[in-house]
């Protein structure tokens, strides 16, 4: 265990324990925290993509970019994290140069136009969110770890391996739970 341990806080990295592998909404996600307060937080899963492209889903923006599973809430909306804030009025700076949300019909038309690269965006269907005191104790019952984003462009990262290269750098027992397969039953 490390000397210090994180809290959550906006911009921070929620890491699932290998101790919720039977929980299908979360097992194995890595979610961004883009809101955290006393009475909520709010996240977005990072590394699980689904079989849609954006395009798939809005019609008029031409354009393949993946859409992942946000989380278990409102998975019917639409939502997106980026960091491309001028060319999105009304962004909202989460933290570290990663914007949630902005202007709609401004991102359309910059897509449509390819000025927006998959590097620089992330769709999601769906949120995480959690009510008062409920991730701090998710936290306390060991279903989570934070983790401080050091990524450059987190947009950027292999999502297969983004889980297990968290558990590798926390290292001790999670070295094992990090090579284990997804399914531990087929060990």
């Amino acid at each position: 265990m490390p000397a210090s341990i994180l809290k959550p806080e906006r911009g921070r990295l929620l890491i699932a324990e290998p101790s919720i592998l039977n929980d299908n909404s979360f097992k194995r996600s890595i979610v961004l925290l883009t809101e955290h307060t006393q009475k909520s937080s709010v996240g977005f899963i990072m590394n699980r993509p689904l079989h849609y492209t954006l395009s798939d889903l809005v019609p008029d923006i031409d354009c393949d970019f993946t859409v992942y599973q946000g989380g278990p809430v409102e998975q019917d909306n639409l939502y997106f994290i980026h960091k491309v804030p001028e060319l999105l009025p009304n962004s909202i700076e989460v933290n570290d140069g990663i914007y949630w949300g902005g202007n709609f019909e401004c991102l359309k038309e910059h897509l449509n136009n390819n000025t927006v690269k998959p590097s620089d965006i992330r769709f999601f269907l769906g949120y995480s969110g959690w009510d008062t005191n409920q991730l701090d104790d998710e936290l306390k019952t060991n279903s989570w770890f934070v983790s401080q984003n050091v990524y450059p462009n987190i947009f950027a990262i292999n999502n297969e391996t983004l889980w297990k290269n968290q558990l590798l750098k926390r290292g001790g027992e999670y070295k094992i739970w990090a090579n284990a397969p997804s399914d531990v039953q087929l060990n």
